[in-house]
């Protein structure tokens, strides 16, 4: 498994607007064989900041299998508008520090 961060600044009068198109792409992330969850959060403290969770089977199954199926070209034409507004976008792998309760 791999997980993809995206961040976001989104000014406030946009907010409803970004929330509402992730919402709609999301319908895309749960039809992939390749996507396993994913999260939307939102910052306490910056409202502005949100952060996108999203866990993959694989590098791969992203890369090559998400980006290259239709889903992702639905995915892409919601959450479009708002792609200058990335401020990071990068893979992480878990490490064994993990804990749940």
């Amino acid at each position: 498994m791999i997980i993809e961060y995206v961040r976001h600044k989104i000014p406030a009068d946009t907010k409803q607007a970004f929330v509402d198109s992730y919402t709609k792409a999301g319908e895309m992330l749960r039809s992939s064989e390749h996507c396993l969850g994913y999260e939307l959060s939102n910052g306490n403290e910056e409202p502005e900041n949100y952060i996108l969770r999203i866990e993959w089977d694989s590098l791969e199954g992203h890369n090559n299998g998400f980006r290259q199926s239709a889903a992702f070209k639905t995915f892409f034409q919601q959450v479009a508008p708002y792609f200058n507004s990335i401020q990071e976008m990068k893979h992480y792998d878990l490490t064994e520090v993990f804990w749940r309760k």
